[in-house]
């Protein structure tokens, strides 16, 4: 994990080149300085290739060479996803690869020349000197079942999140031509209504059918839940239905398309699942986990997918800290502001725990006794919200254990674990 800020300073010795890298999709800016700040050489210009890659490691050599330096630490700027093939080269060469902050970058470009320009010669040089001052974090880079995990984990997301706009479609598409549908479906998802939609979605083609076109549809494929009560219930609301009678014939094609959308979505959304869980065979420690009543596959596979390999933590507070949920504390003088947790970590982890949290606390006896003491304690009891941020950093410490130290989940030890003072008599 990254050292704190004197071991980050001594890394950076009279032996030591320090290459800043201002990163561009195509093309990248590097700037060398020693360990005074003085700059070695010229601004070298490298394409985002591996011929590219090549003639920095070649430039840096010559320039370790001519100066009489053994080792480099590169700076970047993290910028979207164009890093990564040039982290990956970096880290199989051996060259050590740091990350500065892009708001101290941009808090910081002003000193030299009072300027508020942004320029791909300007920046390189800015971020080698945050490095020259320890102001930076060694990236961690996923691999093996992590790395695969990270991916699947972030397909997931991306295929939920489409499977909610075909849901958002679907619903104007019923609120503008058939908006009784609901009135007989609740849920116009299940299988039965999927079977009829598919058949016949407008209110005309409903009736069409009658109640017994809408029942063989159900007998035929041997749903039981549904009948000709249903079906009668159906044929009446087309009857009585408000919707738009313009434009049907596209209406309908619109639901066809939707509903094709809906399918392959699905099926990619399952098969993303199957994969993911596949990959939580490889861990060990995943099973004791969802041994935890509450946790399920998705958030242990979210969060081994943003944290990784929990062994290369020191302690549960370094997590704490990556996940952005350090305390951030607001006070001057006499003033003393109200204390908030810092959200510089990873947005999608700190997700992860929130999302699962809150269910947690409803249906795990021991995480929902925790939450009432921390709410209703005498003493200094906490806001709802805060509750969830405290249990989040309870969560992560229990993970950490479970993984660290291979043991079980103990419920009795996770109560006896949190600290009560007692009143004074």
């Amino acid at each position: 994990m990254n050292c704190n800020q004197n071991e980050k300073i001594s890394q950076v010795k009279f032996t030591t080149l320090v290459v800043g890298i201002d990163i561009g999709s195509t093309t990248h800016y590097a700037r060398a300085f020693n360990w005074r700040g003085v700059e070695l050489g010229k601004v070298f210009k490298f394409s985002n290739t591996r011929e590219g890659f090549e003639d920095l490691n070649e430039w840096m050599r010559y320039l370790m060479k001519k100066n009489e330096m053994s080792d480099a630490i590169v700076g970047i700027e993290p910028t979207g996803h164009y890093w990564f093939n040039l982290g990956s080269y970096l880290r199989n060469e051996g060259i050590l690869l740091t990350m500065v902050n892009p708001y101290a970058v941009k808090q910081s470009k002003e000193l030299d020349d009072n300027s508020q320009s942004k320029t791909d010669y300007k920046d390189p040089k800015v971020i080698a000197k945050l490095v020259i001052d320890g102001r930076y974090s060694i990236p961690y880079m996923p691999e093996g079942v992590y790395a695969d995990l990270r991916v699947v984990s972030a397909n997931r997301t991306r295929i939920q999140s489409e499977i909610g706009q075909i849901k958002n479609r679907m619903a104007r598409w019923f609120s503008i031509y058939f908006p009784e549908y609901h009135s007989v479906f609740r849920d116009y998802e299940a299988v039965s209504s999927m079977m009829v939609l598919r058949v016949a979605c407008t209110p005309q083609a409903i009736l069409e059918l009658g109640p017994e076109g809408v029942n063989q549809i159900w007998r035929n494929a041997k749903i039981r839940a549904v009948g000709m009560k249903r079906a009668k219930t159906l044929c009446e609301a087309a009857r009585m239905s408000i919707g738009q009678h313009n434009g049907m014939q596209a209406a309908e094609y619109e639901m066809k398309l939707l509903l094709a959308d809906y399918d392959y979505k699905m099926a990619q959304y399952n098969a993303t699942m199957e994969e993911m869980e596949r990959l939580c065979q490889q861990i060990p420690e995943c099973e004791k986990l969802l041994a935890i009543k509450g946790i399920g596959l998705i958030t242990v596979a979210g969060f081994f997918a943003e944290v990784g390999d929990l062994r290369r933590f020191e302690s549960p507070r370094q997590i704490q800290k990556l996940a952005g949920l350090s305390l951030r504390e607001n006070s001057s003088g006499k003033h003393k502001g109200q204390t908030t947790i810092s959200k510089r970590g990873r947005r999608k982890l700190r997700a992860v725990l929130f999302n699962v949290v809150i269910p947690l606390i409803a249906v795990n006896p021991e995480f929902k006794s925790l939450h009432e003491y921390f709410t209703q304690r005498p003493d200094n009891p906490l806001k709802k919200k805060q509750s969830v941020v405290a249990i989040s950093c309870k969560l992560i410490r229990v993970f950490y254990a479970i993984v660290t130290k291979d043991v079980e989940y103990d419920p009795e030890k996770m109560l006896s674990d949190i600290h009560r003072p007692m009143k004074a008599a």
